[in-house]
């Protein structure tokens, strides 16, 4: 299969400007593409992948990615899929974020070699601009009734949108004709909601560049989830790609418990694992299901593509510690990503009697239950059954002095925390 084979293949193409024309160009010779983001926070999240794994998937093929994070259209807000007005950040706070997410596209792009990846904010052009130029050289080419056909701008004219917002559309157009004239830009790659922008985009280089200029658009399809929820949210909220935000743990037991209705559409759209063995997969599926071998190649490909794969072991220590029990293997950090979001206690003294401990940390409501529990073997300590009634919780206890795991029956965890 060539490239666009293979993305059909995975489902990721979702609107093309130019099928025909983008495969003839892409079969004679090596383009530079690119796709940006904002930084509208200081971590992407899962919802961002996609777009920039395909960009990869290019890059992989031999051509030049350009990974643009938008610190100028970062001030101003995409009125994409909002019914109201963005909180505009300040400068300090873009820069920030700016910083942020560089690092994090670091991971996924290769930046040495012949087809190296390229790094750029479309602050350093457009944020140097006065306004009468924009208006002159760039505004004066996109009509008001072009722009009032985009769905992103005519959902909004009922509730409402600021001039500001209104332009972000000619301001992203503008990083595409910039990138087409500076960087030789052939292609934009975006989500599904980006098709305006992106053919805002083209029209503007269509006004601004010699008769016959080419450039071509491409979208990705929204990620869903079979059961109809969010992809990318869990109770706890959006599964982050920066490890304070969603520790290494939580992103790989996020994509291990993908559902078998999704799993081999997301091993398509995520990873760079081959069409034999995606169907090897998902032949495992039918014949032993209980393995969970597709999850797991989900959970271990994205872990180690995002984290590392240090990251990735620790992952799985924790995962198998969770499983068997054996919890004193675990160390402190990892006891903090394995348990971030059980019940926590602060014991402030020295040691302590297990009894008065389950009820002073809320686990039991009562000392008669407390010793009901321990009797009949129902609790652990860092993944030891105690029965003794009298026994006391001391340095041996701790985990580096940190921490004791408690478990109450079979899944019920609780920290001690010192």
């Amino acid at each position: 299969m060539n490239l666009l084979e293979d993305l059909h293949w995975r489902g990721i193409v979702y609107q093309q400007t130019d099928e025909e024309g983008l495969q003839d160009v892409l079969a004679n010779t090596k383009i530079s593409l690119y796709c940006g983001v904002d930084p509208t926070a200081d971590s992407m999240h899962i919802g961002h992948l996609l777009p920039f794994l395909t960009l990869r998937r290019f890059q992989n093929a031999g051509h030049t990615p350009i990974v643009l994070v938008g610190g100028a259209t970062g001030l101003i807000g995409d009125p994409s899929g909002k019914s109201e007005e963005r909180n505009l950040q300040t400068l300090d706070a873009i820069g920030h974020n700016v910083k942020c997410l560089q690092k994090q596209l670091e991971k996924i792009f290769d930046f040495d070699g012949e087809n190296g990846a390229e790094m750029v904010n479309n602050y350093d052009w457009a944020g140097k601009m006065d306004i009468v130029t924009f208006l002159r050289d760039y505004g004066k080419h996109i009509g008001i009734n072009y722009m009032l056909a985009k769905d992103t701008i005519s959902s909004r004219l009922e509730t409402g949108i600021s001039f500001t917002e209104f332009t972000y559309t000619i301001l992203q157009a503008l990083d595409f004709l910039h990138l087409y004239d500076n960087h030789n830009c052939k292609l934009q790659i975006g989500g599904s909601d980006q098709w305006g922008n992106i053919t805002t985009g083209l029209e503007l280089i269509r006004k601004n560049s010699a008769e016959g200029a080419k450039a071509y658009g491409l979208t990705i399809p929204l990620v869903t989830k079979a059961d109809g929820t969010k992809f990318g949210k869990t109770e706890s909220g959006a599964i982050w790609l920066d490890p304070e935000k969603t520790t290494p743990y939580e992103f790989y037991q996020f994509w291990i418990n993908t559902a078998d209705a999704d799993v081999i559409k997301y091993l398509k759209f995520f990873t760079f694992l081959s069409k034999e063995t995606i169907e090897a997969l998902e032949a495992s599926m039918q014949e032993e299901a209980h393995l969970r071998k597709a999850q797991k190649a989900l959970g271990e490909e994205m872990t180690k593509m995002i984290h590392g794969e240090a990251a990735l072991e620790q992952a799985l220590k924790i995962t198998e510690a969770l499983f068997s029990g054996e919890i004193k293997n675990l160390t402190a950090s990892e006891i903090k990503q394995g348990f971030k979001d059980v019940p926590t206690y602060k014991h402030e003294e020295g040691d302590a009697v297990l009894v008065d401990l389950l009820v002073a940390a809320n686990i039991v409501s009562s000392k008669r239950q407390a010793r009901e529990d321990i009797t009949n073997g129902a609790v652990y300590i860092n993944g030891e059954r105690k029965q003794e009634l009298d026994y006391v919780l001391g340095e041996e206890d701790r985990i580096e002095n940190q921490f004791t795991v408690i478990r109450r029956g079979k899944k019920k965890y609780f920290l001690i925390q010192y």
